[in-house]
């Protein structure tokens, strides 16, 4: 497998550090809000690389943050009429009902900022004792200009950052340059934790180093997040973590593009952006998720009604090719042909060609086109019927694929009540008396009512809309 490594601007061959085993940190969301459909590609690419990645075999080790403390969310807390605590859990849970919705798994670890002060204090500790960060006040800063290679991820230059950099009234740093690690407590109400430099909070920077560190080591084998969190944020990360620990924080780094809006990001301080819940009112979540991976993670993806329609359609393809086979297979036992074998045996094929678009930097829109070649050769040969054991080989695969990019992950419910049964038993015996304008009349009740009969070799099929 092959990934295109952000720090060094090609793609690569992943090795991961220990065989078998993965580690991976990636970038969670501030929970002061829904998240929105920019913060979306992110958790769905990311999850999707973990997906392959256990799908090849390694155990993966996971890991995404809550920034449950953060200047948004006291702002917030302000608006709502709430504590900081009470709003970070409220969008920490609304958070996980979206996620469910777009069939990302939960991370091994999900750990949250107010959970790891003593392991972010320690770590600023040793920064200190480095001689790379300093104390003013209350406040601790990090100085970018103590640590040799500051930029080598995004490639900035120290004496361009200089020239655009400004230091605030408020702000006690030393130089225009230095970020904050540590804040002290404006006034007594906000949020805050006793530190060696008194009440204060961490700075954003410093918590996912630290977490990372706690929960995955020193060094890990990926870092991955939005190509906005590049600079500064991963740049102060691995500023952070290389001076702290004295070893490459990650071997490689992976940053999905934006989604654009009329070809503008989207974001929420653009004011042009839609929450993951606005957009789950009228599509599902699996559409989403496909709409996300219908395309390459480093291109960006606009977003409008007619893709995500378009999404919709390709979707209800993979859809309806397994409630297809799903039928086939509650039929009658039966065994496969020679011809039935043969088929299925080039199928395999399919399977190669999913594997070498993952294996390609994670090109999830190839392998979406080996799966519909799949289901085109799939539905050549059950055009006629089917043996179960065919349907059942056939619909195997297709999961195996599909499942892998979170897809096809919703059971599809075809049962009816007695009324609508009874209606598809009278139809099927007008069709046999040869009544068909009864027929018809009764095939547009049904459909008035969200149900498709599609008459098969095997039999009437029903499928709910």
């Amino acid at each position: 497998m092959k990934i295109y490594n952000s720090m060094r601007r090609q793609k690569e061959e992943f090795i991961p550090l220990v065989p078998g085993e993965v580690k991976i940190y990636v970038c969670g969301p501030t929970v002061y809000n829904f998240f929105h459909l920019g913060n979306a590609r992110p958790f769905v690419v990311f999850d999707t690389l973990r997906r392959y990645l256990e799908y090849i075999g390694n155990k993966v080790y996971f890991v995404q943050n809550f920034t449950d403390v953060d200047d948004k969310i006291i702002n917030r807390a302000k608006e709502e009429g709430l504590t900081a605590p009470e709003v970070s859990e409220k969008y920490i849970a609304e958070y996980f009902k979206d996620t469910k919705a777009l069939n990302i798994k939960e991370a091994t670890v999900h750990p949250k900022v107010s959970d790891n002060i003593p392991q972010i204090i320690e770590f600023i500790e040793t920064l200190i004792e480095k001689g790379y960060a300093y104390e003013v006040e209350g406040d601790v800063y990090y100085s970018p200009r103590k640590f040799e290679g500051y930029g080598k991820l995004s490639g900035q230059n120290i004496e361009e950052l200089e020239a655009g950099a400004r230091i605030s009234i408020e702000e006690k740093k030393k130089d225009p340059l230095d970020f904050a690690l540590w804040k002290a407590r404006k006034v007594d109400t906000e949020i805050a934790w006793e530190s060696p430099w008194g009440m204060g909070r961490p700075g954003w920077h410093i918590e996912c180093s630290a977490m990372s560190k706690r929960f995955l080591g020193e060094t890990i084998d990926i870092h991955a997040g939005g190509q906005d969190l590049q600079f500064p944020h991963h740049e102060n990360e691995i500023a952070q973590s290389e001076a702290c620990n004295s070893k490459t924080f990650a071997k490689y780094w992976m940053h999905n593009a934006y989604i654009t809006i009329d070809k503008e990001k989207m974001s929420k301080s653009l004011g042009n952006f839609f929450t993951v819940r606005d957009i789950l009112a009228k599509y599902e979540g699996e559409v989403i998720r496909f709409f996300l991976l219908s395309g390459h993670y480093r291109s960006p993806i606009d977003f409008n009604d007619n893709l995500m329609d378009m999404a919709k359609a390709s979707l209800l393809r993979m859809q309806t090719a397994k409630v297809n086979l799903e039928f086939l297979i509650n039929q009658e036992d039966s065994a496969m042909t020679d011809v039935e074998k043969e088929a299925l045996k080039s199928c395999e094929q399919y399977r190669e060609e999913f594997k070498k678009a993952m294996d390609d930097d994670l090109n999830t829109a190839d392998a979406i086109s080996a799966i519909f070649e799949l289901i085109t050769a799939i539905n050549t040969e059950v055009k006629d019927g089917a043996s179960t054991e065919f349907a059942r080989e056939a619909l195997a695969l297709l999961l195996e694929l599909a499942h892998v990019l979170g897809l096809l992950e919703k059971e599809e419910d075809n049962t009816v009540d007695d009324e609508i049964q009874a209606l598809v038993d009278e139809r099927q015996l007008a069709r046999s008396e040869k009544n068909f304008k009864r027929a018809d009349e009764i095939r547009d009740i049904l459909k008035e009512k969200g149900i498709t009969l599609k008459d098969t070799p095997q039999g009437v099929q029903i499928i709910k809309e």
